[in-house]
């Protein structure tokens, strides 16, 4: 959103220090900020530097209200993202159908064939927050360093669009898709799905959803630190309740926004708790060392593994949010895991020409 001549004066100065402090080299980042405490022991020091900086600026969610949070999130996103330059070209579509408009932003490296690989990808912001704006950086990266198409998708926010608007808008930018692939230049046998956050959460609840329609699966699901259980009550969500950027009581609060107290144990909101997990996508989940969503994002795949779901499961040495801070040395880093991880499963895929 515009803002004042002061707010873009403020902007260019906070992107300009942060740039600053996250080039410093780690040995210098540990004698200004500090160790983290022993609960985070290993967590990377530009991690540990961005979790002392927020803990300076960050506002309390109950206190400003949604509007203010959105604000808030499309600022920061400007300051702790970095331009990953030119290479991708990027268009925009209305998935809605005729029905309610459903804005999405399909990214396509440069040099990429008429059809091809496609991840419809879900934000992170606790279904209240986040926009294609905040993650415009992050998915340009993405598709960039995979090689493949990235179909973004605006869903709509709670709390004006409480669940299960959300995962609803998930099946329909992914029937969208399905229906008419050659619109986003699609390869229909390769098309993956994913998200960061409340993001994972709609991917994994999308796979779900498919399953009990009797349809395919995706080629793979991508779940960045994803939320599965709403309201549950971890040993993650205790060790690091505060002080390591998302807290639990920022958590709680985006519970609320998007979900009242029956919905919590619906498997549209809450996919670990689903009876059977078999038969789903095979799974790349990415969760934060000092992070109150940790435990359950590793339950769900350690659920994934017993019923047979092929998951490669990384903890990164980071927090909440990495995925979108790529100003820091350590979340360029996770990108390169995912995008490596991608070009694994992709390398996988039989040739239809050669196989018989």
């Amino acid at each position: 959103m515009p803002g004042s001549p002061f707010d873009s004066i403020r902007s260019a100065v906070l992107t300009a220090a942060a740039r600053l402090v996250f080039a410093l080299p780690d040995g210098l980042l540990t004698r200004i900020f500090g160790r983290p405490p022993a609960v985070a022991e290993g967590l990377r020091p530009d991690a540990w530097a961005l979790c002392r900086i927020a803990n300076l600026v960050e506002k309390d969610a109950a206190g400003v209200g949604p509007a203010e949070m959105r604000i808030d999130t499309e600022n920061l996103a400007r300051v702790v993202t970095r331009d990953p330059g030119p290479g991708v070209e990027a268009r925009d579509f209305d998935l809605g159908g005729g029905g309610a408009p459903l804005r999405s932003r399909l990214y396509v490296p440069a040099g990429s064939p008429s059809s091809g690989p496609l991840m419809i990808y879900f934000h992170g912001g606790g279904w209240v927050v986040g926009s294609l704006e905040t993650h415009d950086r992050s998915c340009r990266r993405m598709a960039a360093s995979a090689g493949i198409r990235i179909l973004a998708v605006d869903y709509r926010l709670a709390p004006e669009h409480p669940f299960p608007a959300a995962p609803d808008d998930a099946l329909t930018a992914w029937q969208a898709v399905q229906t008419d692939p050659a619109r986003f230049g699609a390869d229909p046998g390769l098309v993956s799905v994913g998200g960061d956050s409340a993001g994972g959460n709609l991917a994994a609840v999308l796979c779900q959803d498919l399953k009990r329609m009797g349809e395919p699966q995706p080629l793979f699901q991508l779940l960045i630190y994803p939320v599965v259980h709403v309201g549950a009550r971890t040993r993650s969500k205790v060790d690091f309740a505060s002080d390591f950027y998302l807290t639990t009581e920022r958590m709680d609060w985006y519970d609320e926004q998007y979900c009242q107290n029956d919905d919590r144990d619906e498997v549209r909101a809450s996919p670990l708790l689903a009876d059977d997990l078999s038969g789903l996508a095979r799974a790349h989940i990415l969760t934060a060392l000092a992070d109150p969503l940790r435990d359950e994002a590793e339950d769900y795949a350690e659920r994934l593994r017993a019923a047979g779901v092929m998951v490669r499961l990384d903890r990164m040495p980071l927090v909440h949010a990495w995925f979108n801070v790529t100003i820091s040395r350590s979340s360029v880093n996770g990108h390169d895991v995912i995008s490596e991880q991608i070009r694994r499963y992709l390398d996988e895929v039989p040739d239809p020409a050669t196989s018989t």
